[in-house]
């Protein structure tokens, strides 16, 4: 079924930062960065919700390929919504090829192919898990590095705002989020420096699968 009010980016450059004050177990459950536009200021709330585990955040930082951004790059400030597609510039956490460079076919000199290996770890490096602690602390400091911010997610039904800035697929059917399961509408948070560079904050809880179907349902 998919998100019920659309999908899409804003981008602009940061207004401020606030985690959400911790519960009586100190959990942290969004992060929000306030996204400065054109018609005002985004509250981007960015879940890492524990769902009452210890490690119940997966998380990565990804380095995108400045070339393979140069689409939405290239969008003026403001709010743009996404079609669900692989074509639009939309996320998928599991298909997108700018979250996943292809794995190369490695020489078989062992320089080459240790130097090829260490490669591919720095592009696609591996998941994390942990507290929501833990994954702000790793968001935050790529928040410190950016002059501009593309945020993907789904847009508020009123005010100014993006939430469901996470995984939007693999949750398990009568989890309760499950009619939400789509493809190609993943939230993430994309951060770019002075340098040019572009890091990639993507989240999932632990209940989310890491396959799923053409539906979005987890396999």
């Amino acid at each position: 079924m998919g998100l019920t009010n659309g999908y899409g980016v804003v981008i602009g450059t940061k207004s401020s930062y606030a985690r959400d004050p911790p519960d009586n177990f100190g959990r942290y459950y969004h992060g929000n960065l306030f996204v400065q536009a054109p018609d005002g200021v985004y509250k981007c709330a960015i879940d890492v919700d524990p769902k009452n585990m210890p490690d119940g955040i997966q998380w990565r930082v990804v380095k995108i390929r400045p070339s393979e951004f140069a689409d939405i790059k290239a969008l003026a400030n403001g709010w743009h919504a996404l079609a669900s597609d692989a074509t639009s510039g939309a996320l998928d956490y599991i298909r997108s090829s700018v979250l996943h460079p292809p794995i190369m076919i490695w020489n078989v000199r062992y320089d080459s192919c240790l130097s090829r290996f260490l490669d591919f770890i720095r592009w696609n490096p591996p998941w994390n898990s942990g507290t929501g602690f833990q994954a702000l602390t790793d968001l935050e400091a790529i928040i410190d590095q950016g002059v501009r911010f593309y945020v993907f997610g789904e847009p508020f039904t009123s005010d100014k705002g993006v939430h469901n800035i996470h995984q939007n697929q693999g949750d398990p059917i009568g989890g309760g989020h499950d009619l939400e399961n789509a493809i190609w509408q993943d939230g993430g948070t994309i951060v770019e420096t002075a340098q040019g560079e572009f890091h990639a904050f993507l989240n999932k809880f632990k209940t989310q699968a890491f396959k799923t179907d053409d539906l979005g349902r987890p396999i």
